[in-house]
């Protein structure tokens, strides 16, 4: 059973909300010429660990996605910043519309930050908190405009992983504000290569069995509101923990990358450690 909280009325709701094996989920961007923003590429986050969450439930899903009609290169420089940033692209994308057709059945509405309210539709509403600075950093616009050449640019450096930029994301629960300053991504973009790295080194070990209550603690959370900042916690206890054999470690770690979607292994079988 999932449940998450609808922020209409702040209570915490199953879903889907009938019995069946499918979960819907609508991502409303801003309609308009206000441009996007990291708020924007957040919301898009949020719904793909939904998705990714649902699936480790034993659930199936389908993810909508609404917004302005826009020309095919910002369109497509959308898609690349998604790409970038692990996001499975959604199973039907289509322009806004009054009543809301494309979504109207839809079990979860998740909206970013700073777009109209429909409150009419069906559903579980989640608003997804803001993606900002802090006061004297540049570079990570509240919201932009899009450039062509994507809209990641604006929020990683060049040179930077930009799964560095999802698991600084991921570290917060999603209603909360997420200030992106270059000391944390730089502090994720460290946890990332650690991982990676621990993680070719235990796949050397024989496989062992995940812990069955790390397991459990990572469904329940999960099922609890999406609670994606306490299996990273989770994650960071099994690292270090000494009566955890290394093949159970990277049997974990791996299994939880299906929600988390960091490519925690991309090391696996490369002899030499990446520079950190």
């Amino acid at each position: 059973m999932l449940r998450i909280v609808d922020t209409r009325t702040g209570r915490l709701v199953e879903i889907p909300s009938v019995r069946r094996h499918l979960l819907s989920i609508c991502v409303h961007l801003p309609a308009g010429d206000a441009g996007f923003g990291p708020g924007d590429l957040r919301a898009l986050l949020v719904a793909d660990v939904l998705a990714r969450t649902a699936e480790v439930h034993g659930l199936q899903s389908r993810t909508f996605r609404t917004m302005p009609d826009l020309p095919p290169e910002l369109a497509e420089a959308l898609d690349r910043s998604l790409s970038a940033l692990g996001v499975h692209p959604p199973d039907t994308v289509g322009v806004h519309h009054p009543n809301g057709t494309l979504c109207a059945a839809a079990d979860v509405h998740v909206r970013a930050d700073g777009t109209t309210a429909q409150d009419a539709v069906g559903g579980v509403r989640i608003d997804v908190g803001q993606v900002g600075p802090t006061s004297g950093e540049r570079g990570v616009p509240d919201r932009a405009q899009l450039p062509s050449p994507g809209l990641l640019g604006s929020v990683a450096p060049e040179g930077v992983d930009p799964l560095a930029m999802r698991m600084l994301l991921l570290g917060h629960a999603y209603r909360t504000p997420v200030l992106v300053t270059s000391t944390a991504l730089e502090a994720a973009r460290r946890t990332l290569a650690d991982w990676r790295q621990l993680v070719a080194d235990w796949a050397q070990e024989p496989s062992r069995p995940m812990p069955a209550e790390v397991l459990r603690h990572a469904h329940d959370v999960l099922a609890d509101d999406l609670g994606v900042p306490a299996v990273l916690d989770a994650l960071r206890t099994v690292a270090t923990r000494a009566d955890v054999p290394a093949g159970a470690k990277f049997e974990t770690f791996a299994f939880l990358d299906r929600v988390l979607g960091l490519d925690l292994a991309r090391e696996v079988g490369h002899q030499h450690r990446a520079a950190t």
